[in-house]
């Protein structure tokens, strides 16, 4: 929104607020890593990621040549990350009046599309054009943007799923002030995607599309697991021990032939050893489609997708439902930072909006049922959302061992963000590679 209001709304505006953090909800400050309900900053202090409604200041002056810098690794078209990504930079540019030209997009930014393109040289070129801000939006753009980033040290940056920002991660950069880190709590959205693929299985075969191999992708397998786990005891009255859970790793975010296996194959292979829900992780929606042929021909297989809220129109009829990343909250908020000249990097970590988890303006994850998911089903993942809002599931607590027999939480031991992004195993229980050959 441009243009300068009026000295009385803004006292309006200013008295509503004292109002509203009066009445505030008395949790507010008190969330845990668990709960989902903070951000991590580069200080360590949580802060309030999702709750509040996100649009430009009313005050505001947006520059009307502000301009944003996008960066994808894969289509910006892809349902998947990379168009997630995409929409978040149209929707910084709706909430901040912006037309769509003041968005910079470089899609399939990669070894395999853009064997010559380095990625200081996108940044360079994109500050050439008058970008003010550059967002890097993948974690495979670590050594690039970290690069950039030192060339451009008064040009806001940030690196989506990275940790450079973060002072007690592994791999903070304390020289680059101008690189933050923005990452959604997705391993909540994956527990539910792992409960929705337990309440429906009738094989007891559930399988995982996996990427490549890494902390993260080690992080959202768990999850899909130890929620699956959960629904499949306390919902479906099974005996969690009789799930299968198998994951293969194509070796990249989406299809690249002739570099990863081909994603198609690899759901074939799945389908023929008797699985019938298959949870995606990786950019693109080509276990959703397979599962869609396979319910126009009658049988039972179903698919959830990944990253992107409308995924499931691929194939409705076999999609369970999909979690997804909403970056426009967030994005929004570094983009009115660089306006307002106080933009400080940080390490945000966003978890959802429990009381409104499809809420565009206030959510960094969400969750969409279905229209494959049965109703009973949908009433008992119903029952399990709201279990993982209140805290009272808390499904990364110990004892839980790594596929190699050690413990990685004892008994009654909580997981904490250090553990939870550094997942260096995947859990007892899954069958496939933990790390790479």
């Amino acid at each position: 929104m441009k243009g300068r209001r009026g000295a009385a709304l803004l006292i309006l505006l200013v008295a509503f607020a004292l109002i509203a953090a009066a009445c505030g909800d008395d949790d507010g400050g008190t969330t845990t890593a668990a709960d989902g309900g903070t951000a991590t900053t580069a200080a360590g202090t949580p802060t309030t990621a999702a709750g509040t409604a996100t649009t430009a200041a009313p005050d505001m002056m947006v520059p009307d040549d502000f301009q944003v810098g996008m960066i994808l690794v894969g289509p910006q078209n892809d349902r998947g990350w990379s168009q997630a990504h995409y929409e978040a930079g149209l929707y910084v540019m709706e909430k901040l009046g912006l037309p769509e030209a003041n968005l910079i997009v470089l899609d399939k930014v990669n070894t395999a599309d853009r064997p010559e393109t380095t990625l200081p040289d996108v940044v360079a070129d994109m500050i050439d054009q008058g970008a003010d801000v550059i967002f890097a939006t993948s974690d495979d753009m670590r050594d690039g943007i970290e690069q950039a980033a030192g060339q451009f040290p008064d040009v806001p940056m940030i690196w989506s799923s990275g940790d450079s920002a973060w002072v007690d991660g592994k791999a903070y950069k304390a020289d680059l002030s101008n690189l933050g880190n923005i990452m959604g709590r997705m391993y909540y959205g994956k527990a539910i995607a792992g409960c929705a693929a337990a309440l429906t299985t009738q094989t007891g075969n559930l399988t995982y599309l996996g990427p490549l191999i890494n902390d993260e992708t080690r992080r959202l397998v768990n999850s899909v697991y130890l929620g699956a786990r959960y629904c499949y005891e306390n919902y479906a009255g099974g005996d969690p021990d009789d799930l299968s859970f198998e994951v293969k790793w194509i070796g990249f975010w989406f299809n690249i032939p002739g570099f990863t296996l081909d994603p198609t194959q690899v759901t074939n292979e799945f389908l023929a050893a008797g699985s019938d829900v298959v949870v995606s992780g990786i950019d693109t929606t080509e276990a959703l489609v397979r599962a869609g042929q396979e319910q126009d021909a009658g049988n039972a297989i179903w698919a959830v997708p990944y990253d992107y809220e409308d995924a499931c129109a691929e194939a409705p009829e076999a999609c369970l439902g999909v979690p997804y990343f909403h970056w426009g909250p967030e994005y929004l908020k570094v983009a009115e930072d660089v306006i307002a000249g106080s933009y400080t990097r940080d390490f945000v970590w966003a978890g959802p909006d429990w009381g409104d988890l499809n809420n565009r303006d206030t959510t960094a994850i969400g969750w969409y049922d279905g229209d494959a998911l049965a109703a009973d089903a949908a009433g008992s993942l119903a029952e399990f959302i709201a279990g993982l809002a209140s805290g009272e599931i808390d499904l990364w607590v110990g004892p839980l061992n790594n596929q190699d027999g050690s413990v990685w939480l004892g008994d009654g031991e909580k997981a904490t963000d250090f553990q939870l992004w550094y997942t260096e195993q995947l859990l007892e229980g899954i069958v496939g590679a933990s790390a790479a050959e």
